[in-house]
């Protein structure tokens, strides 16, 4: 195996390693900011070897709606999403394009939001959410 090879699967295994603990520590987030309504759980989608998976959303948070809505849709009935893309070490955000397509996929299932979680080793976990195509930093009891 050459240098080349090698130093390009080290930097493929630390790049794999730093999402999975951006997922982790994404997931302990909102674990943790549940003060208001049912309580979130989140769908983290992995591809074989528990690695990522194809597709914009990387992770998914859904709780049930207990609001009343009307007489035909019970209390319970309905659900509230949000769409999470996770972002882990020096990844940059989302193009143009993605955010196209994260809006794409909130409307076709309805989402209440879209998020972006950065974390970065070592540094503070931060949250931002998609409005009129900016991402606005939040804090995480603004929307859990």
């Amino acid at each position: 195996m050459n240098k080349n090879t090698k130093r390009w699967q080290e930097a493929s295994q630390k790049a794999h390693r730093t999402a999975r603990w951006a997922k982790t520590m994404t997931k302990w987030l909102i674990s943790r900011n549940h003060n208001r309504g049912a309580k979130w759980h989140v769908v983290n989608f992995v591809g074989s070897h528990n690695s990522e998976s194809r597709g914009i959303v990387d992770l998914l948070a859904i709780r049930k709606d207990h609001q009343t809505h009307d007489d035909k849709i019970k209390r319970g009935d309905l659900f509230e999403i949000i769409l999470i893309q996770v972002k882990g070490g020096n990844t940059p955000f989302p193009k143009t394009k993605d955010v196209v397509r994260l809006k794409e996929v909130s409307k076709y299932c309805h989402a209440k939001a879209i998020l972006l979680s950065e974390w970065k080793p070592r540094k503070k976990l931060q949250l931002y959410i998609l409005k009129r195509n900016k991402w606005i930093e939040i804090k995480p009891n603004e929307i859990f």
